[in-house]
């Protein structure tokens, strides 16, 4: 499938890069350039259009604005775009894609035939399959299912053939002949998505059949239901009889399509050329949840919290995953910088659906990033009533509890969480981190204490923050050249961190290396440590660190090294 899909993202690729455009206003293009290496959408589509009104035959130009215009989910605004680079001649996969999808909106199949026998196509796959659908929108069955078996035919695109067949002959009522494709009666049966999964389960239920098809959610999915799954399967063993309405339309066949070329071209391609084919999903069927959800996550990677925002916000509140939505809402709320946002959406969650241990769990998330530890906790802790005793997401919710417990100085809870979470996890590097390094911060257990961040840098021994947590380990325990060894590693995997370098500082002061002290003092400062770190920094520069211990009530280090 690679080779089918390699030509379009080249090309898009390379329009993304291409050189300037014979254009009077060279500000335009300059500012849609800045703009679309921002993903910001909006103001490229902005200056885009503003550059074509003087050159709007220009191929750049063209592309761009209509990828714009897709990918902020205004396909009506692409089309007119797509349009014009046809009626030009110039070769775009993606405003052939765009005119199949407004072809196939509007009904006109023939417009869909028009398009492939003109030459302007998308890739083999999408090309057969939506002739196919479009064969069957004009209610000629019979050229359906010979073009479908045109694609099955095909090397490399059998599975997507035989899927799509299946949806048509169910689609118009023959449960049998769906069931047979999938079934293995025909070509030696099917893989599963989530989707064709579905329609089995329904295309049995249709025919009397319920244990089967609880017998395929159950083979598919295991214990992993997500809710619009768990619901279906409580109807099957109910007995219900479920109604098909997996793909129903041609409409719906080609969004499908377009779903699953995203998910295949996800693979290889950046999110901005996978979210043309997604927006083309949600186009074609704006209730296919599933896509919609992938375009909302598409954005959030592009970091477009505002348009993933408004996709989460699209499902419908009666929809199975109505939830998994506003935890993707409330996640691009925080990213945004809107965490009393974030917070609210998650409050109406708990109280829409009160029984769910994820939305606590990721209010408890929130709340803490937010500062709110009591509240967080409080939220942590009905997420650990309402959790089974087998679920694995508990070691997490008390490793997060316990660092909540932390913050605010109670640290018997604290610990008492996070030994709950190496219970559940032994060995966990974060939780032995954590656990480790605050240990050595409290001057308790100090062995017990090396033993933890021990074995966390055995397995991560590229992590910084557990190296440093064993360097300052070997510091309280006097053990000072060990800890300037792992200090200085430490500040070389994560150069800028102020905590690091200050440990460093005062693994330099100990062994006597009071210039380089300084200079790991000095480069601390420079990288914004909390306001009450800085202040001892400061002082250490001032006066030296035995000074500072002395002021503290501890001993001061050359006392501690055996030094007068």
């Amino acid at each position: 499938m690679k080779r089918t899909f390699f030509g379009a993202i080249a090309a898009v690729a390379i329009l993304g890069a291409g050189p300037g455009f014979a254009n009077p206003d060279a500000g335009s293009y300059l500012a849609a350039r800045q703009a679309l290496q921002a993903n910001d959408f909006a103001e490229a589509a902005r200056h885009l259009s503003r550059g074509l009104i003087a050159d709007p035959s220009e191929p750049f130009l063209l592309e761009n604005a209509m990828t714009a215009y897709i990918a902020l989910g205004d396909i009506e605004r692409a089309l007119p775009i797509a349009e014009n680079i046809a009626a030009l001649g110039y070769e775009s996969q993606v405003a052939n894609l765009i005119l199949m999808v407004s072809n196939a909106k509007l009904g006109n199949w023939q417009g869909i035939f028009d398009t492939l026998e003109s030459g302007r196509n998308v890739g083999p796959l999408v090309d057969g399959l939506a002739k196919s659908w479009a064969h069957l929108g004009a209610g000629d069955i019979t050229r359906a299912i010979a073009s479908f078996d045109d694609v099955i035919a095909t090397e490399g695109m059998q599975v997507y053939g035989l899927t799509h067949k299946a949806y048509a002959l169910a689609s118009v009522g023959d449960f049998e002949g769906a069931d047979a494709i999938y079934s293995g009666q025909v070509s030696g049966g099917m893989r599963y998505n989530r989707q064709s999964a579905i329609a089995h389960a329904q295309i049995l239920s249709q025919l009397g059949r319920n244990d089967a098809a609880t017998g395929i959610i159950d083979g598919v999915f295991g214990d992993q239901l997500d809710p619009g799954v768990a619901e279906l399967r409580a109807k099957l063993a109910a007995d219900e009889a479920v109604a098909y309405t997996a793909v129903r339309t041609p409409e719906q066949g080609l969004a499908d399509l377009s779903h699953v070329i995203a998910g295949i071209v996800q693979q290889d391609a950046p999110p901005s050329f996978t979210l043309m084919y997604a927006r083309a999903a949600t186009y074609l069927w704006p209730e296919n949840t599933a896509a919609v959800l992938m375009t909302a996550r598409l954005l959030e990677e592009l970091g477009q919290h505002e348009l993933a925002n408004i996709a989460f916000a699209s499902v419908s509140r009666d929809d199975p995953s109505f939830p998994a939505a506003e935890l993707g809402r409330a996640e691009v709320l925080r990213a945004a910088g809107r965490q009393d946002a974030a917070i609210e959406v998650l409050e109406a969650l708990t109280r829409s659906h009160p029984d769910m241990p994820d939305v606590y769990a990721t209010k408890g998330d929130t709340l803490r990033q937010a500062e709110r530890y009591e509240e967080a906790i409080a939220a942590y802790t009905r997420a650990l009533e309402l959790y089974d005793e087998g679920q694995s997401a508990r070691w997490f919710v008390h490793y997060t509890r316990g660092i909540s417990y932390h913050r605010i100085d109670d640290w018997p809870d604290a610990e008492a969480d996070f030994r709950a979470a190496l219970a559940l996890r032994p060995d966990h590097p974060q939780v032995l981190n954590y656990l480790g390094y605050s240990l050595v911060e409290r001057g308790e257990k100090l062995d017990e204490a090396l033993a933890m961040i021990e074995t966390a840098a055995i397995a991560q021994p590229e992590n910084g923050a557990i190296v440093d947590s064993l360097g300052w380990v070997y510091f309280q325990l006097g053990r000072y050249d060990e800890a300037v060894f792992h200090l200085e590693r430490a500040a070389s995997l994560e150069p800028v961190d102020p905590v690091i370098n200050d440990h460093l500082g005062d693994a330099f002061w100990a062994v006597g290396r009071e210039t380089e002290a300084h200079f790991q003092w000095h480069r601390a400062l420079s990288f914004d440590p909390e306001a009450d770190e800085a202040l001892r920094i400061r002082d250490k520069l001032k006066r030296g660190l035995d000074l500072v211990l002395v002021d503290e009530g501890l001993a001061p280090i050359r006392v501690a090294s055996g030094d007068d």
